[in-house]
């Protein structure tokens, strides 16, 4: 048998396939050189397995052969010889099998490779990222977590005032104390020990405040590999920060009397004094409260309408507050969006008109405006183009419950006119005020509910009780109406 040569590899092809053997010594096999008629040059490593003969491919011809992908006659020859001497040297008798089961443990051990390379570099980026400080794994919490948006559910997420609160307390209690700490050096005792102030100090309800945020911040880390494990895993909330409280401030029928008449000596501003006896006769919200705004400052034009809906709770959106609607002609108050994402409507009373038509009395013109354009804001602030600030009213009733010593400077010198026997009260307080009575006066649960809009924790009642009980809320609306009208009358 002659050697295969280059030039015997490039003759053409012909109608049969040509066959090129050169034997290697004896027992050893051979090496084949193919020329289909298609035209294509391959070669071939021929052995005697178990079956027979076996013709193992070496790869194609060609002249300028790798040596991987291709190959020339020398270096396919080569391949040969050195499967030859394989089969010999280790008594191999199924060549194909051996290097099949070569290739794939080759290819095992290239991937194991590959993944310890992504294990340590997976590790190297984790050790970096705990290299980050408190400071920085706020931040990153703060934008990810905290800014509100809507999720593909269309459920709002995030936090309505995109973490401003939270930046506040951490600001001032954590990152002087912490916050140049890395993560990895973070450990129970530091966090603690934050907390432990606010207690010491008395400030219990931020202690509280700031072992959410700090749990949320944690999970928020431990999530993303930014640390191993939770400093306060397994700590007890009610042990560090003690048990929430749940306030049951309300008013009762004799102090509402006693605060008829310390209204008008209280000094306190005309639209306050009318947003207490709004509060109390719709249950809204303090936010629902200042973002209310007249129907008749909207279009007639469905398009304009919404448009210039869209653009006053823009503004409401500046400090948190809810657009609604009064329209005094339908004795409604529709609020399109509440804290609980649903919409809300509460009927107008008589008493609540009558309160509505002393506030439109008093309706300011715009300032800077169109002549004889009013402010659409039923509570508007200083500038009246925007709503008064949620946090307003809630001051100026507090500051008339305070000690002398207490008191505040340029603040009102009637420190203590709407003391009330019960103790501090909040227009939060008025809201629960509101439930209560309507319950005194035979008003069932889930129509209270309804009125105060508040999220209905029965999954049952949530998902197969649709209805909104429309007659049922404008009989309690009434009723609680009454009972103020009666109130004040007596006083």
């Amino acid at each position: 048998m002659a050697l295969i040569t280059d030039k015997g590899m490039q003759a053409s092809a012909t109608d049969a396939d040509q066959w090129l053997t050169e034997g290697l010594a004896k027992g050893n096999g051979a090496f084949l050189g193919r020329i289909t008629r298609g035209g294509l040059r391959t070669f071939y490593y021929r052995y005697k397995g178990t079956t027979g003969q076996v013709r193992l491919p070496i790869g194609p011809f060609s002249a300028k052969g790798d040596g991987h992908s291709s190959f020339t006659v020398a270096q396919a020859r080569a391949r040969a010889l050195a499967w030859s001497a394989l089969r010999r040297e280790k008594g191999i008798v199924d060549l194909r099998e051996y290097l099949e089961n070569t290739q794939k443990l080759e290819q095992e051990r290239l991937n194991e490779e590959l993944r310890q390379q992504q294990a340590a570099i997976e590790q190297a980026k984790q050790e970096s990222q705990r290299l980050l400080s408190v400071n920085q794994l706020f931040e990153r919490w703060r934008t990810t977590s905290l800014q509100p948006r809507i999720g593909a559910d269309g459920r709002r997420e995030g936090r309505k005032d995109g973490g401003k609160l939270a930046q506040q307390q951490f600001d001032r209690y954590v990152s002087p104390k912490i916050g140049t700490t890395l993560l990895r050096d973070l450990t129970r005792a530091d966090l603690i020990g934050l907390l432990d102030e606010q207690r010491s100090a008395g400030r219990h309800r931020t202690a509280q405040m700031m072992w959410a945020d700090m749990r949320q911040m944690l999970t928020f880390a431990l999530d993303r590999q930014l640390i191993n494990s939770d400093p306060l895993s397994g700590v007890e909330k009610a042990r560090i920060v003690g048990k929430a409280t749940e306030r049951d401030r309300f008013l009762t029928e004799a102090e509402l009397s006693l605060l008829d008449k310390q209204i008008l000596a209280s000094g306190l501003a005309f639209r306050s004094s009318c947003a207490i006896w709004l509060t109390l006769a719709t249950g809204v919200r303090v936010g629902e409260l200042v973002g209310a705004i007249w129907s008749t400052a909207l279009p007639d034009s469905p398009l304009e309408r919404t448009q210039r809906i869209s653009a006053l709770q823009d503004v409401a959106n500046l400090d948190g507050a809810k657009i609604g609607i009064v329209d005094q002609d339908s004795r409604t108050w529709y609020l399109p969006d509440t804290k609980n994402q649903r919409d809300h409507s509460v009927h107008l009373s008589d008493f609540a008109l009558k309160v509505l038509k002393q506030l439109c009395q008093v309706r300011e013109h715009l300032k800077d405006g169109d002549p004889g354009e009013l402010s659409p804001w039923i509570f508007p602030g200083e500038n009246n183009r925007l709503p008064i600030k949620r946090a307003s009213i809630g001051k100026q009733i507090a500051d008339r419950q305070k000690d002398q010593g207490s008191r505040l400077k340029q603040r009102t010198k009637a420190h203590d006119s709407l003391r009330l026997p019960g103790g501090h009260w909040t227009m939060h307080d008025l809201r629960r005020t509101t439930g209560t009575m309507m319950a005194e006066l035979g008003v069932s649960g889930d129509v209270i509910d309804e009125c105060l809009n508040h999220v209905i924790e029965s999954n049952v009642r949530r998902r197969y009780v649709r209805t909104r009980r429309l007659d049922d809320q404008r009989k309690a609306f009434d009723l609680i109406g009454s009972k103020l009208t009666s109130i004040v009358t007596a006083t």
